[in-house]
């Protein structure tokens, strides 16, 4: 078994010659938990914080954060926070009451549809579909979409479906990208907005739950979903958070349910909005690039071509390129020797 960090590095010959799979990505999650845990307890001395805040979404990423917090610092002091919205999946909230439940902590419900009513963001979203569908009735479900496959240029459409059952799926501009996802991002910042409040009020830290692979590829929104004290997960490989949820008994219908961005109207995947490819197939390839390994180590296990395989590696090394900002601290003019972190 691989720790979850491994940098394991083998003789250049060798690389070529691997195929590499699943296996490659397995932890030994008993211990793995502790580490993390003690990591949690470490840091909460070091802040003093009496516990943590998580946003509960439902999802994997969410619940086995929340399981480690709850793990280090006892269920008592983790406070889980569902946020949905009239866009949210119906099982969001329910699946998010069930974590907390298996894990013991106390949940809320902050339902903030009025919240981004009254910011503009519902009015904002649709004013940028229908610049690119004009007979988009505003109401009607939507979702925007990256073409299938491994291409390394790739364009957004958006996908509409009509009143009358009709689905409409047409070519964005980049303006219209860039107006949709600016108007979508207040949903993930009033989130952390909301949970900030409550870490506030309790003296708690707000904990992140980006995995690797969106850590790594820019897959969250800056003072949104991407702002947390702590991120108890972002060194683990998507895969190797469902080996801690199995071990740290997370409800079997979160184990099950596929990811998905729950961000949109229409029900959406995260390869259909920004992977393109499975997270079992993006781990396996972001491992091999990690770790020296070539292209072709992996083209037998996700199924690509060589050449498939190659765009793929090179949209990782786009990706970190144009979402590197996202990592940055705030740019100051001046140093400023006293603060030192």
């Amino acid at each position: 078994m691989m720790p979850a960090d491994s940098t394991k590095v083998i003789p250049d010959q060798k690389r070529s010659a691997v195929n590499l799979s699943a296996e490659d990505l397995r932890i030994d999650a008993a211990a793995e938990a502790v580490r993390i845990c003690t990591h949690i307890q470490n840091y909460m001395v070091k802040v003093r914080r009496r516990g943590a805040v998580i946003g509960l979404s439902g999802g994997i990423d969410s619940s086995v954060t929340a399981a480690l917090c709850a793990k280090a610092l006892g269920k008592e002091r983790v406070l889980g926070l569902l946020m949905p919205e009239r866009h949210s999946a119906a099982q969001t909230s329910s699946l998010g009451f069930k974590a907390a439940a298996a894990l013991g902590i106390e949940a809320q419900e902050h339902e903030i549809s009025g919240i981004l009513d009254a910011s503009g963001c519902y009015l904002m979203q649709e004013r940028a579909v229908k610049s690119v569908i004009p007979s988009y009735i505003p109401g009607s479900p939507f979702k925007i979409v990256l073409p299938a496959g491994s291409e390394t240029y790739k364009l957004f459409s958006i996908v509409a479906e009509l009143p009358d059952g009709k689905i409409v799926k047409k070519r964005m501009t980049h303006e219209a990208y860039l107006n949709l996802v600016a108007a979508t991002n207040f949903k993930q910042r009033i989130r952390k907005m909301i949970e900030y409040y409550h870490a506030d009020r309790l003296n708690y830290a707000v904990a992140g739950s980006p995995n690797r692979l969106e850590y790594d590829q820019g897959f969250f929104v800056k003072n949104g979903d991407g702002s947390a004290d702590i991120k108890p997960i972002a060194h683990l490989y998507k895969t190797q958070v469902y080996q801690l949820a199995e071990y740290l008994g997370i409800p079997s219908e979160i184990r099950s349910r596929p990811p998905t961005t729950d961000t949109y109207p229409m029900e959406q995947s995260q390869e259909e909005f920004y992977f393109s490819l499975p997270y079992q197939k993006m781990d396996l390839c972001l491992f091999a690039k990690n770790n020296g390994y070539g292209s072709e180590s992996v083209c037998e296990t996700v199924g690509l071509n060589p050449k498939e395989c190659e765009a793929v590696f090179k949209d990782i090394d786009v990706k970190r390129s144009t979402t590197k900002y996202l990592h940055l601290k705030p740019e100051l003019a001046g140093d400023i020797p006293e603060i030192h972190i």
